[in-house]
């Protein structure tokens, strides 16, 4: 159990302790990840952006996620959307809602500085928790077409079918706790509230690094 994201991030900070002087390239999946990859990337003397991806959701379940989008429109679905029945349809239309939010995100975030390049950098891929890890998935394959020197996936908490899924795509996984009766991210924390993009706006804003 995390006090809230900032705890969250302290404890994954000293697990991550190994990567303070590579001036390591901390990427948040926004929103909720945002303050506690900004308070990583200081922790490790690293910078701090943004991998813009989305939830593809379930019909009537928007909760649920059946896969993610990159910005670039390059889908992942969860290999759990099988069992959905889901026409191709809904698939492509949903694909498309997202990627409009997407746009939306990095045209505003865009106004505060541009995405700073991946390739050859020790990169560190933040997220507050893993349910089905299509996000967080998606966020690597993308990222990976990128040529990093090193991809990291760290989170708090994830769900332990979600581990055996991200695991092949990073070149390491750190995970604080992978609990069996994990049944979503905020049961983990005693204070999860949501993050705004004016938050995510400040913190893009902020200098870090050597």
């Amino acid at each position: 159990m995390f006090q809230d994201r900032l705890d969250a991030a302290r404890q994954l900070a000293k697990a991550l302790k190994k990567y303070q002087g590579q001036n390591p390239l901390v990427l948040a999946i926004p929103r909720g990840a945002v303050p506690m990859a900004a308070w990583i990337a200081q922790a490790l003397h690293g910078q701090l952006d943004v991998v813009l991806v989305r939830k593809l959701r379930a019909p009537f379940q928007p909760e649920v996620a059946i896969g993610a989008v990159d910005e670039t429109g390059l889908a992942y679905l969860s290999p759990s959307a099988a069992t959905w029945g889901l026409e191709p349809a809904y698939v492509k239309a949903e694909i498309q809602r997202q990627m409009n939010t997407l746009k939306a995100r990095r045209k505003q975030y865009n106004h505060i500085r541009a995405p700073i390049p991946v390739k050859g950098r020790v990169v560190i891929v933040v997220d507050d928790g893993l349910a089905t890890g299509a996000t967080m998935a998606s966020a690597l394959h993308a990222l990976r077409r990128d040529q990093p020197q090193r991809l990291v996936c760290a989170i708090p908490v994830a769900s332990p079918n979600a581990l055996p899924t991200i695991a092949p795509l990073a070149d390491e996984t750190v995970c604080l706790s992978a609990p069996d009766d994990f049944v979503a991210v905020a049961q983990f924390y005693r204070h999860f509230p949501q993050v705004d993009d004016a938050q995510v706006l400040a913190s893009l804003q902020t200098k870090f690094g050597p």
